[in-house]
């Protein structure tokens, strides 16, 4: 998409709004008032410069991660269309011990189905025999959201802005093929400490989490970065997205991808 009418001032201070509440460890208020309510590109924009200065600090672009796709969590914040991030090699927590509290603002957890490409989708119809066809494996995975906007008062422009409130993601071991299982067919239910907290289905997702990485291909190529092989996609929520504060262990079970944990570090600063 065209950004030749992107004010690069406008989102230099947004960009810098935001890396400010991450380097500080303090949630900020919300970015609306620098780049609107309804200018997605701008928004996208914002979330490329921030992209862009973590790459220049060494970061590694691992893959993309799909928002706002079930009905329960666009409730949640009050927004009505997906939205897409970018994830890091250092956003990627899986097997670690203990998630680290003190990195986090405002961490919620989300039950996902995550995909991992065996090849790119730049060119052709991108129908659902080639998104199908560009699946290598899919796992169960936790995605932990963290919004640098305080009180997680945000609107679709204020999340896209801050990489889609992106923050760390777990994935768990056991890989199945499309041939093995049926996305839109999987049940969820999340436990907060083994109380049950979430639950849902994969057709909460888009109708379909393949429906989820068909609306990512498209758009992630319309806004010319499209999606590549070996590239990590977390295709959305399966259901409401939970607290997960310090101390809280959180356990997903995704029918036959089995199940996936995090275990929150007990107290800040830890």
């Amino acid at each position: 998409m065209s950004t030749t009418e992107i004010d690069a001032n406008i989102v230099g201070l947004a960009a810098d709004r935001i890396t400010g509440a991450i380097r500080e460890l303090r949630p900020v208020p919300p970015v609306r008032d620098l780049i609107g309510v309804g200018d997605i590109a701008l928004a996208y924009a914002v979330q490329e410069e921030l992209i862009r200065r973590r790459e220049a600090a060494g970061g590694v672009v691992v893959g993309r991660k799909i928002g706002l796709t079930s009905p329960a969590v666009q409730q949640q914040l009050g927004v009505d269309q997906p939205d897409f991030g970018v994830l890091l090699a250092d956003m990627d927590v899986s097997g670690a011990a203990e998630i680290p509290s003190r990195k986090l603002l405002q961490p919620k957890a989300e039950a996902e189905v995550a995909f991992v490409l065996k090849s790119d989708m730049a060119e052709g119809e991108l129908d659902d025999a080639q998104i199908r066809a560009a699946v290598d494996y899919a796992v169960a995975a936790l995605e932990i959201v963290d919004s640098r906007i305080a009180d997680w008062d945000i609107t679709i422009s204020d999340t896209v802005a801050d990489n889609a409130s992106s923050g760390l993601f777990v994935l768990a071991e056991t890989r199945l093929t499309l041939d093995e299982f049926t996305p839109r067919e999987v049940t969820m239910r999340m436990y907060a400490d083994d109380e049950l907290v979430s639950e849902g289905t994969g057709a909460a997702c888009l109708g379909d989490p393949l429906n989820a990485l068909a609306w990512l291909a498209r758009t992630a190529r319309e806004y010319g970065n499209p999606l590549r092989a070996g590239q990590i996609i977390l295709s959305g929520a399966l259901g409401p997205m939970v607290p997960a504060p310090p101390g809280t262990r959180i356990r997903a079970d995704i029918g036959p991808l089995g199940s996936v944990s995090a275990t929150f570090s007990p107290k800040e600063g830890q």
